[in-house]
């Protein structure tokens, strides 16, 4: 609740006897700010605050379903198109005409109320459903696309609290009965706060139910992959080898380089420019690793990363010249490099939760490495594990490996690491990779480039 109460904080306070008295607009709109707090702190409606408003927003000429929590942002929409455009970048700091920050103030509260008042009981699989599309509405006003809070600078804890919002949402809801009825599992949109519930819960279906479960993780795995695979296309090219000789074929040849280093062979009686040397173009890439080992923490405190760096394996082991090895652990080390190509099966495969030991995952991932200088270490996880395994970090560090230390690849950006890993990671010369996952493709691209 706390962004909802910043964001309320607007209304102005009530005017103390050494204050000027309040203008009208002012008091109609700390109304409604009131209101709204008192609908997100408590269950009972108060009668003044409820009348007041009313009468508010029918002077404004706005529809009265606007202060029903009921009614979805998508539906108001539906019924009056032309609050569309007022909904969008609602709540960012652009200016807004002057004379209007009563129905601003209106418009914000339905907003907050629909997203933050998430209220108590269970959730049916079209409440969910609802409450993201309400969310997306939110995230219009705060001025980017659905989804795009949880990527922007600056807004991390806002788009954190949004997906524990939504995960508890997801847990309030009778998961296994709404995908054992093809029809309510047929609502469901697939969202991280959905997978980790089904990841976890995929042990205790069965027939219709799971068979539901692995569609909507498939329809996860699919989507996220296609965002990853664009970003890893735009990384992985390469750079130009320039310790490659060029190859001296036709295509390869730099026709303008080789008129401009010859021009002094210009003959003015034949009008002809007689070349000494041609000059060739250098086409040679750098190319991916011969080896990448990716070792993931499948930890309950990880799902995030577990989902998010099982699918980005999987789109570097589809590259030419790559040999991906993946390793998951928890108390226990599995190896999923035979499924590393289908990140669907390696989740499955997969059992979330417990403790975490990661030199049981170290066991399996050192003698992988055979070529050092030739090799990239990925370790995602909160590194509240093992001390003695710096160790182990340090030693493959010397040894020439690229060892890479990525605290959290998540959707919000959020992680919690471990203090003392980070700080001694960070005296290695390795310093621990915090935030979205796109910056763990980005610190690979320095490498693979």
């Amino acid at each position: 609740m706390t962004e909802a109460t910043k964001a309320a904080e607007a209304a102005e306070a009530v005017p103390t006897a050494d204050q000027p008295l309040q203008t009208a607009d002012q008091t109609r709109r700390q109304v409604l700010y009131w209101r709204l707090l008192s609908r997100l702190f408590g269950p009972d409606e108060q009668p003044a605050l409820e009348t007041a408003s009313l009468g508010i927003v029918g002077d404004l000429g706005l529809p009265l379903a606007l202060l029903d929590p009921g009614v979805s942002v998508d539906n108001l929409v539906q019924r009056f198109p032309e609050l569309a455009a007022e909904f969008q970048g609602l709540m960012t700091e652009d200016e807004h005409e002057s004379g209007d920050e009563v129905r601003r103030a209106a418009l914000v509260s339905k907003l907050l109320l629909n997203v933050f008042a998430t209220g108590s009981g269970d959730v049916t699989a079209t409440q969910l459903e609802s409450w993201k599309s309400d969310a997306a509405w939110f995230e219009r006003g705060m001025g980017c696309e659905p989804g795009g809070l949880r990527h922007r600078v600056g807004d991390e804890e806002l788009a954190k609290v949004l997906a524990g919002l939504e995960g508890d949402l997801v847990k309030r809801m009778h998961l296994r009965e709404v995908l054992a009825d093809p029809a309510l599992a047929r609502q469901l949109t697939p969202s991280m706060s959905l997978i980790e519930q089904l990841l976890h819960d995929k042990s205790n279906l069965s027939g219709v139910a799971l068979a539901n479960a692995k569609a909507l993780i498939r329809k996860f795995v699919d989507e996220v992959a296609e965002v990853l695979r664009t970003q890893v296309e735009k990384t992985s090219v390469g750079v130009i080898d320039r310790s490659v000789p060029p190859k001296r074929v036709f295509r390869n040849l730099d026709i303008e380089r080789t008129i401009w280093k010859n021009l002094t062979n210009w003959s003015p009686e034949d009008q002809r420019l007689y070349v000494d040397r041609l000059y060739y173009k250098q086409t040679a890439r750098r190319t991916t690793p011969a080896r990448l080992i990716v070792v993931v923490d499948q930890s309950g405190s990880m799902v995030d990363a577990m989902v998010n760096c099982t699918i980005l394996a999987s789109i570097f082991a589809g590259l030419p010249k790559v040999d991906v090895h993946l390793i998951a652990y928890d108390t226990r080390a599995l190896d999923l490099t035979p499924w590393v190509h289908d990140p669907f099966e390696v989740l499955l495969r997969t059992t979330l939760g417990g403790g975490t030991d990661g030199t049981a995952a170290m066991a399996l991932a050192r003698p992988k490495i055979a070529d050092p200088r030739n090799t990239v270490m990925v370790w995602i996880s909160d590194f509240y594990d093992n001390r003695s395994l710096i160790n182990d970090f340090e030693a493959i560090h010397r040894s020439g490996v690229k060892y890479i230390p990525v605290g959290s690849v998540n959707s919000s950006g959020h992680q919690s690491v471990d203090p003392w890993y980070r700080q001694k990671l960070k005296a290695l010369g390795t310093p621990v990779i915090s935030g979205h996952i796109r910056k763990l493709v980005f610190e690979l691209k320095n490498f693979l480039t």
